[in-house]
């Protein structure tokens, strides 16, 4: 199956966590005009047996 759109990788957040973390890809950051120190907000849903995650920038 060839991906669609943005790759990212995860990778370990700090050593002393089991926390995952990536990048957000420039063509999101530009598209919603987000800056660092911006806060997003993620909800996760299953549909089709798939996992949807949708991100809201927190106003």
């Amino acid at each position: 199956m060839t991906p669609q759109g943005d790759v990212t990788v995860l990778t370990k957040a700090n050593t002393t966590s089991n926390s995952l973390r990536t990048t957000l890809p420039m063509s999101i950051t530009r598209q919603f005009n987000l800056k660092v120190g911006d806060k997003l907000i993620w909800k996760m849903e299953i549909e089709d047996n798939k996992l949807i995650i949708k991100i809201k920038p927190l106003d």
